[in-house]
C-alpha cells in the first residue's frame, strides 16, 4: 500500500481510479466467473487502500464508489431476483487490537459504559457462496445468489438439489421468511470432483469455494446435484410479522429447529477477550473441520441493538469478520513421501490433511531435506503450520509441539532410493562441505530419474510439447514407448508402422493423437537455449542455458568444448569464464557432456531435432543491462513471453524486487512487489508503457 499521507489530491485521484478499475475486474472474476486472479489477502489489501484513500480524500467518494457496492452484477445466464432486503457485506479486521476497537466503537455508539453487559456471537466464516432462500408458508419457493447485494441470480432449481436444504420448514413459521447462509463444498467432495475433472480432461478447480460457486451456478441442475454441495444458515432477510427470536443466537436456534443446518461452533461471548479466545479455538480446529473457513464473524447478539447500530457504507456496524492470516494455516501431517527427482535428489514431501492456504487447497508441502526435518523435529502425526506465499511451493514452517501425539517417533531419512534400491548418498565437495541433498546413485537404472528427466524435457519452458504432459509421459514410459528423449520423436513413425495404435488407447482418440504428433513435429527446431535447458544437466537452469546459448551460438560449438572440458583444461576455463557461469556450473556442464551414456543419448536426439540459434540481443535497447521485474496479471503477454522479450532486449529478469531492481512492469492485481517498488522508489510502468519503451506496437 502506498503512503497515502504523502499523496497529493491529483495523485490520490489517479490511484483511486486505478484501484476502482482493478477491484471491479477482480469482482467480476470472483463473483461472476468463479475464477479469482489474485489471493483473498491481495484483494483485501486493495480494498483497504481504496477505503483509506476515500477517508483521507473524501471528495473521491461518489455514488459510484466501490465502497458503496457489494459483489458484482448477476450473470446474464440466470434470471434476476431482486432482494427484498439487501444482502450486504461485512467489514474486515485482521488483528486483536482491531477486535478491541470494534467492541469499543459499538459501546460508544450505543452509549454503553465499559462495565455494561454486551454479548456477541462468534462463528466460523464459511468460505463459500452467499445464498438467500425464500420460504412462503414454510415451503421453499425461491433461492438467489447475493449478486451485487441488491439483485442476484435465480438458482432455485440448483439449491433444491442440496441435500441439507429442507424443501419444507418444520414447525410454526412466518408466512414469509428468507433464510440466508453459505453454500460450500467439503474437502472430500472437492477432491472427488477434481479427480473426475482430471479424468475427463476438464479444468481443475482451484479451491472448494470456486468449486461450490461453479457448481451452484450450473445451467443444468442435474450437474449441481452430483457435486455434494452443503449449506449453513446464519442470517435472514425479509420476515413477515414478528421475528421468531430477539437475539442472534436465538434465531440460529429457530433455524435449527426448523430443519436448517447451522454451524455447531457458534459461541456466545461476553467480551473481546472471550471473542478472541474462541477465534483461537476455531483456528486450531480449522484443519480438522473438513471444509474451508477464512475467519471468524463477530455479531452483536441483541437484535434490538443491531437495529439501533444500523449500517455504514456497505457493511453493518454490529458485525465484523476477523480474517485469518491468508498465507498460513494449521493442519496435521499424516505421512512423509520421498520423491526422486530427475537429478536423483531425494526430496521429502509432507502428506497433509487438506487445508486452504492463500486461496489454494494444500495437501502436500515440501520439507526441503533431511537436515530441515531434523532441525524442526518433524514427526508423522504432528500438527504443523503450513505457509504459502504467492507462487511459492507450500512449506512446513513449524511444529505445534504441544499437540504432538503420544508415541510419535523421530523420522529416519532413508539411505537407499525408494524407487530402485540404489544407495542414496550425500556428496562432499573439494572443501569438505557435505551437500544438504541426498542423491540416488543409480542414475542409469533408476526409473524415477528417467521419467522425471522426460517430464522436464517436454515441459513448457523446455521443449514445450503440448499434449505430452506428466500423465502421458508416465503412461508411455510404463508401456515402453518412451525411454529416452529421442523416442518422443519416433512415436508417430512407430505408430504408423503398427507397433501400437494410440487411437485405441483409453483417453486417446483420433484428434488428440493427431494434435500430439503435430506438437512433437513442431518441436523439432527448438531455440538453442530451450534445448540446452531441456537436457536437464545439473545446475543448468533457464538463465545459464541462455548464457551458454548466447556465448556458443550453436549446439555443435558448445558440445565441442564441453566434451573436452576436463579439470584444468583450456576448455573448462572457457566455460568458467562465461559471465555468470563460474566453477561449479562449469564442472556440472563438463560432467554431463563427458558421460558416455549422455553422449549416446545426444547422438540419437540430434538425429531427430535441429536446435536453432537464439535471436540476437538488442544491445542498444533502452532496457539493455537493466534488471526488470514483472508483477500482476499481464494482459498482452504471458509471463514466459515477457521474460523472453526482456532477454531479447538485453534486460535481466528477476523474480523479486530489491535495491538492484531498475524497473517494475506492473499489471492488474500487482500486490507486494508493487508496494516494495514504491517503497524503494523504483520506476514502475504499465504493460503498455513497456511496449512503448521497447519500441513495440
Amino acid at each position: 500500500m502506498a503512503d497515502i499521507s504523502k499523496l497529493t489530491l491529483r495523485q490520490a485521484r489517479t490511484r483511486h481510479m486505478q484501484l476502482q478499475r482493478d477491484i471491479a475486474q477482480h469482482d467480476v472474476a470472483y463473483y461472476q466467473n468463479d475464477a479469482p486472479t489474485i489471493s483473498d489477502a491481495d484483494y483485501d489489501a486493495l480494498r483497504q487502500e481504496y477505503v483509506a484513500l476515500e477517508a483521507r480524500f473524501p471528495q473521491l467518494k461518489t455514488g459510484m464508489s466501490l465502497s458503496e457496492k457489494v459483489g458484482a452484477a448477476p450473470s446474464p445466464k440466470f434470471a434476476k431476483v431482486r432482494h427484498a432486503v439487501p444482502m450486504l457485506s461485512l467489514g474486515n479486521v485482521f488483528s486483536d487490537e482491531e477486535v478491541f476497537d470494534f467492541v469499543a466503537r459499538v459501546r460508544r455508539f450505543l452509549g454503553l459504559g465499559a462495565e455494561a453487559p454486551l454479548a456477541f456471537t462468534a462463528e466460523p466464516k464459511i468460505d463459500g457462496l452467499s445464498c438467500s432462500l425464500r420460504y412462503e408458508r414454510g415451503a421453499l419457493v425461491q433461492a438467489a445468489t447475493r449478486g451485487d447485494g441488491f439483485e442476484g441470480e435465480d438458482v432455485t432449481a440448483n439449491v433444491r438439489t442440496i441435500a441439507g436444504v429442507p424443501h419444507m420448514l418444520r414447525g410454526a413459521v412466518s408466512d414469509v421468511i428468507e433464510v440466508r447462509g453459505e453454500v460450500y463444498m467439503s474437502h472430500a467432495d472437492f477432491a472427488a470432483l477434481n479427480a473426475r475433472q482430471a479424468e475427463t480432461g476438464r479444468t481443475l478447480y482451484a479451491n472448494p469455494r470456486n468449486a461450490a460457486a461453479g457448481s451452484l451456478r450450473q445451467l443444468d441442475a442435474t450437474i449441481t446435484a452430483g457435486r455434494g454441495l452443503k449449506f449453513f444458515a446464519y442470517a435472514w432477510g425479509e420476515i413477515a410479522g414478528a421475528s421468531p427470536a430477539s437475539t442472534q443466537h436465538g434465531m440460529l436456534d429457530f433455524f435449527r429447529h426448523a430443519g436448517m443446518p447451522t454451524n455447531p461452533l457458534v459461541k456466545l461471548c461476553a467480551s473481546a477477550q472471550e471473542m478472541l479466545a474462541h477465534y483461537r479455538f476455531i483456528e486450531e480446529k480449522r484443519a480438522a473441520l473438513g471444509y474451508d473457513i477464512d475467519g471468524v464473524v463477530y455479531k452483536v447478539d441483541d437484535l434490538a441493538l443491531q437495529a439501533r447500530l444500523g449500517f455504514v457504507s456497505r457493511a453493518p456496524r454490529w458485525a465484523v469478520a476477523h480474517k485469518f492470516a491468508a498465507e498460513r494455516a494449521t493442519t496435521v501431517l499424516r505421512g512423509i513421501d520421498i520423491q526422486v527427482g530427475r537429478t536423483g535428489a531425494l526430496t521429502p514431501v509432507a502428506r497433509l490433511d487438506p487445508v486452504t492456504v492463500g486461496g489454494v487447497v494444500v495437501q502436500n508441502a515440501t520439507l526441503h531435506n533431511e537436515d530441515e526435518i531434523r532441525r524442526k523435529d518433524i514427526r508423522i502425526g504432528d500438527t504443523v503450520v503450513v505457509q504459502r506465499a504467492g507462487d511459492v511451493i507450500p512449506q512446513v514452517v513449524e511444529v505445534v509441539v504441544g499437540r504432538r501425539p503420544h508415541g510419535a517417533k523421530e523420522y529416519v531419512f532413508p539411505d537407499h532410493c525408494p524407487v530402485c534400491g540404489s544407495a542414496a548418498v550425500r556428496e562432499t565437495d573439494e572443501s569438505g562441505a557435505t551437500d544438504v541433498v541426498r542423491r540416488c546413485t543409480g542414475g542409469l537404472v533408476c526409473g524415477a530419474q528417467a521419467v522425471e528427466r522426460l517430464k522436464h524435457f517436454a515441459s513448457r519452458n523446455a521443449m514445450d510439447i503440448e499434449g505430452l504432459g506428466d500423465r502421458q509421459i508416465e503412461l508411455f514410459h510404463k508401456e515402453g514407448l518412451i525411454k529416452t528423449p529421442a523416442d518422443i520423436f519416433t512415436l508417430a513413425a512407430r505408430n504408423a508402422a503398427g507397433e501400437f495404435d494410440l487411437e485405441k488407447w483409453e483417453g486417446f482418440g483420433e484428434t488428440s493423437v493427431r494434435n500430439l504428433f503435430a506438437a512433437i513435429e513442431a518441436a523439432r527446431r527448438p531455440p538453442l537455449n530451450r534445448f540446452i535447458y531441456a537436457l536437464g544437466a545439473r545446475r543448468v537452469g533457464e538463465t545459464n542455458a541462455r548464457r551458454l546459448a548466447r556465448h556458443f551460438g550453436t549446439f555443435e560449438a558448445l558440445r565441442a568444448v564441453a566434451s573436452r572440458a576436463v579439470a584444468e583444461s583450456e576448455e573448462r576455463a572457457t566455460i568458467n569464464a562465461i559471465d555468470g557461469v563460474g566453477d561449479v556450473v562449469a564442472e556440472a556442464i563438463a560432467d554431463f557432456f563427458l558421460e558416455e551414456h549422455n553422449e549416446r543419448a545426444l547422438d540419437a536426439l540430434l538425429a531427430q531435432v535441429s536446435p536453432q540459434p537464439m535471436e540476437a540481443v538488442a544491445s542498444n535497447s533502452p532496457v539493455a543491462g537493466k534488471t526488470v521485474v514483472f508483477t500482476g496479471s499481464l494482459e498482452r503477454l504471458t509471463r514466459d513471453e515477457a521474460k523472453a522479450q526482456a532477454d531479447r532486449f538485453g534486460a535481466k529478469v528477476a523474480g523479486s524486487v530489491s535495491k538492484k531492481t531498475d524497473l517494475v512492469v506492473a499489471g492488474p492485481g500487482a500486490g507486494s512487489k508493487l508496494a516494495k517498488a514504491q517503497e524503494l522508489g523504483i520506476e514502475v510502468i504499465s504493460e503498455d508503457e513497456w511496449f512503448a519503451r521497447t519500441g513495440q506496437k
